[in-house]
């Protein structure tokens, strides 16, 4: 789509007081997070060795950035995130049902897209937490979501107390709906346009059910089979009043056990996947249960502060047009 500042589009914080509100925006939600999900922060690794597996695939087309390591005689991949690594770590570090991890993810998506909300440097808080097998449940998935929304505000009105310019408001209460029961309702819409008029009627979504082949045949977006159930998962959005669109905050989901994970690789072609060694502790039943997804750094501050370009909060590189739209438009990109 490309970079679009909104005409009249001007930021109510300076250069200055955005990089104190950028600070303050991550020092105030994290203990929020992990409060409200029971998380304990956690080193994570920039790269992998691709053979593990361990890797997100994301969509199943993003190639990752590789480079060889002489000294170790091994490829490594940059992380596209931490989908299956958090689980692998729950194991390794023997922690419990209740309780979870979180790490700050930074990531490069060379693959990705450049506009207003999109950047190849990716930077989220990915978390991760060891649920019971009575747990992998709907209600469970949406009471995790509620919990999620509220540190959002709780962070929005700390941030309003210590800023006063700021006007962003969010909708606490989130409405629930399937991405079947959003191509039901808008069929001649595409799916993003359909988060968009969901998000501008409700304010906050969360849209279940996301990876699987809607009736249409088309699916509402892609999801790597092996570490999303699909009939457990979904993403959360809120309504961006500067821009006067949705924004995904977060992707997340109750994650495969055995039985899904087998129909998933299966449906999605590729069941060699299965003799992989993250793959094969997770069909033996070896893995925790858990719930997870991951919180965008940059998204956040760009949907409480009221920014019109996630660079203006965020380092990156970019192109031509994405300068030269901003620069006209007075943005200042960090």
């Amino acid at each position: 789509m490309g970079t679009v500042i909104p005409k009249g589009y001007k930021s109510v914080l300076g250069l200055y007081e955005t990089q104190k509100a950028i600070g303050l925006t991550k020092q105030l939600f994290l203990p929020k997070l992990c409060a409200a999900l029971h998380l304990k922060r956690v080193t994570a690794p920039l790269f992998v060795d691709p053979s593990t597996g361990l890797n997100d695939d994301l969509n199943g087309v993003e190639r990752p950035v590789a480079f060889d390591v002489p000294a170790a005689g091994c490829q490594a991949a940059v992380v596209h995130s931490l989908a299956k690594w958090k689980r692998l770590a729950l194991y390794e570090y023997d922690f419990f049902p209740g309780n979870g991890l979180v790490t700050d993810m930074n990531a490069i998506r060379r693959d990705e897209a450049m506009d207003n909300l999109h950047s190849i440097y990716v930077d989220q808080w990915d978390w991760e937490k060891v649920i019971l097998r009575e747990q992998r449940t709907e209600a469970y998935l949406e009471k995790t979501v509620q919990d999620i929304v509220h540190a959002v505000c709780g962070t929005l009105d700390e941030l309003k107390w210590q800023l006063p310019a700021l006007d962003t408001h969010l909708e606490r209460d989130v409405t629930f709906v399937t991405s079947q029961e959003l191509e039901d309702r808008w069929p001649g819409l595409s799916p993003r346009e359909r988060e968009n008029a969901a998000a501008k009627e409700c304010g906050t979504v969360f849209i279940k059910q996301i990876g699987g082949v809607l009736k249409s045949g088309q699916k509402h977006d892609g999801r790597a089979p092996d570490y999303d159930d699909w009939a457990l998962n979904g993403d959360l959005l809120m309504w961006h009043e500067t821009l006067g669109c949705a924004v995904e905050l977060s992707s997340m989901g109750i994650r495969v056990d055995e039985e899904s994970l087998a129909r998933q690789l299966a449906l999605a072609g590729c069941p060699e996947r299965a003799q992989l060694p993250f793959h094969r502790l997770l069909l033996e039943g070896k893995l925790p249960l858990t719930i997870g997804g991951g919180i965008g750094q940059s998204r956040l501050c760009m949907l409480l502060l009221g920014k019109a370009h996630v660079g203006e909060v965020q380092v990156s590189l970019w192109d031509e047009e994405t300068k030269r739209a901003c620069r006209e438009a007075g943005v200042r990109l960090l």
